[in-house]
């Protein structure tokens, strides 16, 4: 039905009345986006990061917070980086090719070994190895949203490297780029520098952390900021919108269930605890009786296992408090929580709960489904940080005349290897072993890739295999598979996939 002021509107401006009329047709198509007294409609105005520099560092700091306060939130990251990150780190595996396109297998020995011999000391703090940097940098990175690291290679002045290809990380926390360093010309956003198609040319760093003032005595101050050239620094973020200059905490759309959840479980246990305090109380019977005790003075009644009540007075009695707790409810109510927490933040609900019960289908859904994000994660990890400093490295050793390049190898090889993140565990190991050694049989699966499947590297595997069978024959042990007697049934598959593994 067309109103009076549409009518006008179609007299004055037929275009605009047009417009009125096809936007009201799809509003007639979208319900969730009619004006209505029953929904809430918020919306999310501007764009990614407007949005991330109105919530600023407040996302951050509530994260930390519950991360330092909170068992389930610490054990929802923890359990994050392990299955992100593991507890090896992201292995990787060179893969070097000739000009035929075959893999080198001694440029890829000679690649490795230095690569291990960095992986001891890849930061300038040597506290850490190549393994826990990762865990460091993958807990800021989804604690946080965001994590930095300077590129350090070459001579650099009070530095010692400490390995033969001289580079080292230096791993910043991201409170060092300041949410309120913003121009116009250049183009900064919260301290990212970036040309007129949003790729980051430099970052705008605090020279110590600004969370260290109140140590040192002295406010962090904007000529304490620094510029370091994009080139030299990896910016690891968790980006929701396109063209997002700053990270957001991965928890950021369950910090306040979490925080509702630790209040409310707070508040039950303290209500047990009273609860258990409270035991029985001494009923009386008439007014009369109140000032019945003879001698005056107040009673003390301590109960005991197996106590009869011998010395009450007349018209008293003994009433028991029935107090309901702790709530019957609670488990329920606690594990519908975490499944919408788990949900939002990407990890399984029997992880983040500790309750492993159903059937193997059911338990091997929920694990499928998991390591399904667990290995975009690991994608994004690698992409952002892994691979580019594994590439650094190849060119610095390069550089430093650490690599010889024989003929024969294609140089735009060099840098190529697979990158081996956490790999699915088995369930039912004789299952799985059955269900590999089915493929392998038929072809579709070679041996290389069951081994990485199991999270190591094929040649390492081989070498180990090779050094135990040739002790075993110096000690007069065969192990040949054909001539040992033979498990039954279903425990053979995996036992001869595991010695091959």
């Amino acid at each position: 039905m067309t109103s009076l002021l549409d009518r006008a509107i179609a007299a004055l401006s037929p275009e605009r009345a047009l417009r009125r009329a096809q936007a009201r047709k799809v509003l007639a198509y979208y319900e969730a986006a009619r004006p209505d007294k029953l929904r809430k409609q918020r919306k999310a105005v501007g764009s990614g990061d407007a949005e991330v520099l109105r919530a600023g560092s407040n996302l951050r700091e509530q994260a930390r917070h519950l991360e330092q306060n909170h068992d389930l939130a610490r054990g929802a990251l923890q359990c994050l980086v392990a299955n992100v990150v593991g507890p090896h780190g992201i292995g990787i595996e060179p893969q070097p090719r000739n000009s035929a396109g075959e893999i080198d297998d001694d440029m890829a020995a000679q690649i490795l070994g230095l690569w291990r011999d960095w992986c001891e000391k890849p930061e300038v703090t040597w506290s850490v190895d190549w393994a826990g940097l990762q865990r460091q940098v993958c807990r800021s990175w989804l604690r946080d949203g965001e994590c930095l690291a300077q590129i350090l290679e070459g001579p650099v002045p009070l530095l010692d490297h400490g390995t033969r290809v001289p580079l080292s990380l230096e791993a910043i926390e991201a409170d060092h780029l300041p949410w309120d360093f913003n121009s116009q010309s250049p183009s900064i956003t919260a301290g990212v520098e970036r040309n007129g198609w949003g790729r980051p040319v430099a970052y705008h760093v605090y020279k110590t952390h600004p969370g260290d003032a109140g140590l040192s005595g002295f406010l962090t101050m904007a000529s304490d900021v620094k510029r370091v050239a994009a080139s030299r620094m990896l910016h690891i973020k968790l980006a929701d919108r396109i063209r997002q200059a700053r990270g957001v905490s991965i928890f950021a759309a369950v910090l306040g269930r979490l925080d509702d959840i630790k209040d409310y479980e707070e508040s039950e246990r303290i209500a047990a605890k009273v609860a258990a305090s409270m035991a029985a109380f001494i009923r009386k019977g008439s007014p009369d009786f109140y000032d019945a005790n003879p001698d005056g003075e107040p009673r003390d009644l301590r109960f005991r296992p197996g106590m009869i009540f011998d010395d009450l007075l007349p018209g008293e009695e003994i009433g028991l408090i029935d107090s309901n707790r702790p709530n019957p409810q609670l488990e329920d109510f606690r594990a519908g929580q975490l499944r919408a927490v788990a949900s939002g933040i990407g990890t399984t609900f029997s992880s983040l709960s500790k309750r492993y019960d159903g059937t193997y289908s059911a338990q091997r859904q929920e694990l499928v489904e998991g390591w399904g994000l667990y290995g975009v994660m690991t994608s994004e990890f690698i992409a952002q940080f892994v691979r580019p400093v594994y590439q650094r490295f190849i060119s610095t050793a390069i550089a430093s005349r650490q690599i010889t390049v024989p003929a024969g190898i294609n140089p735009d090889t060099l840098n190529d290897a697979l990158y081996l993140g956490p790999q699915m565990p088995w369930i039912d190991p004789a299952k799985e072993a059955n269900a590999w050694e089915t493929l392998e049989a038929n072809g579709h699966a070679s041996g290389p890739e069951i081994i990485r499947k199991r999270g190591m590297n094929p040649m390492d595997v081989l070498e180990q295999e090779s050094r135990w069978r040739r002790l075993a024959e110096e000690k007069g042990v065969n192990l040949a598979l054909g001539q040992q007697a033979q498990p039954t049934n279903s425990t053979a598959p995996a036992l001869a996939l595991a010695r091959k593994a």
